[in-house]
């Protein structure tokens, strides 16, 4: 169904839904629309179909983004003192203008942008829109004048379809027919496929997506690898064999750390003859979820909320192609395929190794550079608690910082056995100049001001 026809139906469904013959509307409903929680609950709900379509997590973190990037700008011009991210983010120009001196419900216009541009980035558009019919229902029983809901929806339509053409100019779908990435047997320091799956190397050309906030892929680079080697003593051995007597010494408490930031979108089980898949969140989809948290902590309003939200998914969205851009040019061999091959071929990680080059870990990246990102908005020493595990089997952690937890992140790398320290280490200092430069150079405030206090 195209896309057109599908904005149709919406706006035809919600309008339908109004009472007949209402005359008296509320005087209040601008303010019940300004509950942040409809925005928690739409990022939760694309997290939850990016789940169950299992979208790889640079892939997810780029779903995350359009969509609060949507979300903001519909919202922006009912807040003077916030501005449009157009000419701030690459290529993206300036959005539509509300009509002057008619009356809008911007809160409305903003999940209306965002759900609309989740639904054209997802698989699974009727879980997108069972959540469109429970949010639009509460916006009606606001009682807001019908003219007022109906050119609110129209302007978070008109939103999404120039976020959704922006989104078509950033080289993804190019990326969908490029070639598939070649394995080299010859060398052994590249990477090649682990078990179980044996997988083809995971999104090997993201690094020619066009990047968000920095101007490529390659203009914050990370720590080079230590240089390979098969020799007993050397460095790089060294590095292996920390991994493997970690694994082989786990403590109760570092497994349990590796299990809780383990965040792989499809883990496949194998018992016997029979396989079967696991999903579970993403990276990217559990920092979004700790922005949540924060913001609820923070009693964060409508507006800082939409702000957290677009500036922390484009710092992970930029941390992923810097970070792939690193993985596939270094193409290093991951510890599991390292071990196995030169200090114990039973040797097996706590966690399934993901199908791509181990330098540097894309969940340490990209959690340093939310992390420094959200301390920037929220202040260092933000305590929170996060509970993104439970719905898993995980009790929730509580943290004394979002440095704190991705420094955690980095480690866990280490002791589900599927990174080396220095590729740990390398990605959280990269994510963090990743993060900092975002919060730096993406202007949300008129005023200058980053901070959600």
């Amino acid at each position: 169904m195209k896309l057109t026809l599908r904005i149709s139906i919406l706006m035809a469904f919600a309008l339908l839904l109004w009472a007949p013959g209402c005359q008296q509307y509320s005087k209040d409903y601008q303010e019940k629309a300004q509950n942040p929680e409809f925005l928690h609950a739409g990022i939760r709900r694309i997290t939850d179909i990016i789940r169950h379509d299992i979208f790889p997590p640079p892939v997810a973190a780029r779903i995350y983004t359009y969509s609060a990037v949507a979300a903001y700008e519909a919202l922006a011009p009912g807040y003077p003192e916030y501005q449009s991210l157009a000419g701030q983010l690459n290529g993206l120009k300036p959005v539509p203008k509300p009509e002057a001196g008619a009356e809008y419900c911007f809160p409305l216009s903003s999940i209306a942008a965002m759900l609309v541009v989740g639904k054209q980035l997802v698989f699974s558009e009727e879980n997108v829109e069972n959540l469109e019919e429970k949010i639009f229902d509460d916006f009606k029983a606001m009682n807001m004048p019908p003219d007022v809901y109906e050119r609110s929806m129209e302007y978070g339509v008109q939103v999404a379809k120039h976020v959704i053409a922006w989104s078509k100019t950033d080289n993804y779908a190019q990326t969908r027919s490029a070639p598939k990435f070649t394995i080299d047997t010859k060398d052994p320091a590249r990477w090649r496929p682990t078990p179980p799956q044996y997988a083809d190397a995971l999104e090997p050309h993201w690094n020619k997506i066009r990047p968000w906030v920095l101007d490529s892929a390659t203009q914050i680079k990370s720590d080079p690898p230590v240089p390979f080697s098969t020799e007993k003593g050397s460095d790089f051995y060294k590095l292996a064999l920390e991994v493997y007597e970690t694994i082989k010494n786990i403590t109760p408490e570092q497994e349990a750390t590796a299990w809780y930031w383990d965040d792989n979108p499809f883990k496949l089980e194998v018992s016997g003859h029979l396989m079967f898949g696991k999903k579970k969140i993403s990276p990217g989809g559990h920092w979004m979820n700790i922005v949540g948290h924060a913001c609820r902590k923070a009693n964060a309003d409508m507006m800082p909320t939409a702000e957290a939200y677009v500036r922390t998914a484009c710092s992970l969205t930029d941390g992923f192609i810097v970070c792939w851009d690193e993985k596939f040019r270094t193409n290093l061999i991951r510890p599991e395929s390292y071990i196995n091959q030169y200090i114990d071929a039973e040797w097996q990680p706590i966690i399934q190794t993901p199908p791509f080059p181990e330098h540097t870990s894309g969940h340490a990246t990209i959690s340093a550079a939310a992390a420094a990102t959200l301390t920037g908005l929220f202040g260092d020493n933000f305590a929170f608690t996060d509970s993104t595990e439970v719905e898993f089997g995980i009790p929730p952690r509580t943290f004394s910082s979002f440095n704190e937890a991705a420094s955690e992140v980095a480690l866990s790398r280490l002791y589900g056995g599927i990174h080396y320290r220095r590729g740990n280490e390398a990605g959280n200092k990269c994510g963090q100049e990743i993060g900092k430069y975002v919060l730096q150079n993406l202007k949300t405030r008129k005023d200058g001001a980053s901070s959600t206090k």
